[in-house]
């Protein structure tokens, strides 16, 4: 994503990439001499801010210097990382910069926090356009211009393996050029419920089930006749779900709900159906071509694009892949460990984010819900403590939109 993001800057007017972080300084120079951009290895915040008066493409190791950086209007992470990410994140809201969050985990982990800084320092925090959770948001704020009620807001997958591990993913991984452990959290389906909870945390959407129901169907026109839509609807209370296996691949796809006479009748003239449940998907998301404009409203508008609007009504929380002995270390996302599964918070589940370095204080069997009474966690930990700042912030939040 972030070579992505790179490209497109260098084609979207008004942008421009001034400074790149990677762990790994040489897949960013590489990038660079792909697409033959000056650029200069800094070893300083000094020697950074120099870089960008000379118009030069600054690279650097440490993510803290480019939050540090008075040159730079907003922060885009585009990184898997949690803990490391929330520090350059919150600091560099605390510099009075912008932050465009491509990095779902950290979105969902710290989002109402971010939003917090972000509004106390005078600067937008905003998920990025170009995901599915993204792409979801254009379609639901555009069946809401239509007047519809929103039903459910659904993603694609393509293929499920809960069980899958960074061992397993390895023929795949390569033939996609996938870090193993980002694609075990693809196919494992926990990227999909971190997906899937930021839109829930959004528009205040339910699972119907803890890691929702996802139904395999052909294709997504069939929608309407795999969920029990007039069951699930008497509530009135919108649903996050996925169908697995259809096409069109890598698309999203929403449901919305009109009962008016005339409407309908229009409805069906447009070939839509007979209602009151409509279907509207889009075929593809396209990531980083379609993330540059969440960083134009951000910086040039002061415009959030998404956030954690609703509160924080979904997390999602660690699952056993294999049964797991006491004392074991657990390996957080995309590891040998856990998956995790999208579902309403409340009760005491150990979220996905928080459970790399965690210590089992019991044995758990696999498909087992592991919560924070099972494990040993360090609350003086980083990320612990900005998870809980982020939660009582997102709760109260959430408290006064209802």
């Amino acid at each position: 994503m972030g070579k992505g993001l790179l490209y497109q800057s260098c084609i979207t007017p008004g942008l421009r990439c001034a400074a790149l972080c990677d762990l790994n300084i040489g897949r960013c120079t590489a990038a660079l001499d792909q697409f033959e951009l000056a650029y200069e290895v800094v070893a300083s915040v000094d020697r950074l801010e120099d870089a960008l008066r000379r118009g030069v493409v600054a690279v650097c190791e440490p993510g803290r210097w480019l939050a540090e950086c008075d040159g730079l209007d907003a922060l885009v992470e585009a990184s898997s990382a949690i803990e490391a990410a929330a520090e350059h994140c919150l600091l560099a809201l605390q510099r009075g910069k912008h932050l465009i969050l491509m990095n779902a985990e950290v979105d969902l982990m710290f989002g109402p926090l971010f939003h917090h800084e972000a509004r106390k320092h005078g600067v937008v925090c905003s998920s990025c356009d170009g995901d599915q959770y993204g792409v979801l948001k254009q379609l639901i704020d555009e069946i809401h211009r239509f007047g519809f009620e929103l039903v459910m807001a659904g993603n694609i997958k393509g293929f499920l393996d809960r069980y899958a591990t960074p061992t397993t993913i390895v023929p795949e991984a390569d033939k996609r050029h996938l870090d193993y452990r980002m694609c075990t959290a693809y196919t494992d389906g926990t990227k999909l419920n971190i997906e899937m909870a930021l839109i829930a945390n959004t528009f205040d959407l339910r699972p119907i089930e803890p890691g929702m129901s996802g139904p395999r169907v052909a294709h997504v026109d069939q929608v309407l006749q795999c969920f029990d839509l007039p069951s699930l609807w008497r509530s009135r209370v919108p649903l996050v779900d996925y169908i697995l296996g259809a096409k069109p691949g890598g698309g999203v796809f929403v449901v919305g709900h009109c009962d008016d006479p005339y409407q309908r009748q229009m409805l069906a003239y447009y070939k839509m159906g007979d209602g009151p449940f409509y279907l509207f998907y889009r075929p593809y998301h396209l990531c980083h071509i379609e993330a540059m404009d969440a960083i134009v409203q951000a910086v040039r508008h002061g415009r959030c694009f998404m956030g954690p609007d609703a509160g924080v009504r979904t997390n999602v929380f660690t699952y056993a892949k294999r049964d797991l002995p006491v004392g074991t270390v657990l390996d957080g996302i995309g590891g040998y460990d856990g998956y995790g599964l999208i579902e309403t918070v409340g009760g005491d589940g150990l979220p996905i984010g928080l459970s790399a370095g965690v210590r089992l204080a019991r044995s758990v069997s696999r498909d087992q819900r592991i919560t924070m009474r099972d494990v040993c966690v360090d609350a003086d930990r980083l990320d612990v403590r900005l998870y809980r700042r982020a939660l009582a912030l997102g709760q109260a939040s959430g408290d006064a939109s209802s």
